[in-house]
């Protein structure tokens, strides 16, 4: 049989720290196609890229964003998408928002 205090450790729940708390939350989902991510949509296209045009940007003229969840400044486009175009036969390309004139 176990004393007090050792039954109290056994069933006591584990402290979850603030730091272990924060590096938990900043885990993200990794998102791996085997194949194409556009079976699809404008295949007769080289890249699939749309645009939308919006009032106020920040003052910036365009932002591009990933649509090939392969961006290491995800959601922003940093190319990534040529790689895995070439890779797989894809033709997935960026979401431009550019600035209204």
């Amino acid at each position: 049989m176990l004393c007090s205090a050792a039954r109290a450790a056994a069933f006591t729940p584990l402290k979850i720290t603030s730091a272990r708390r924060a590096a938990e939350s900043r885990r993200g989902v990794v998102v791996r196609a085997s194949g194409p991510i556009n079976p699809d949509i404008k295949k007769d296209v080289d890249k699939v890229v749309d645009s939308v045009s919006l009032n106020d940007l920040d003052g910036k003229k365009q932002v591009s964003y990933c649509r090939c969840w392969r961006s290491a400044t995800f959601p922003l486009c940093n190319g990534a998408h040529v790689a895995h175009n070439k890779a797989s036969g894809d033709n997935v390309g960026p979401l431009l928002v550019k600035a209204s004139e």
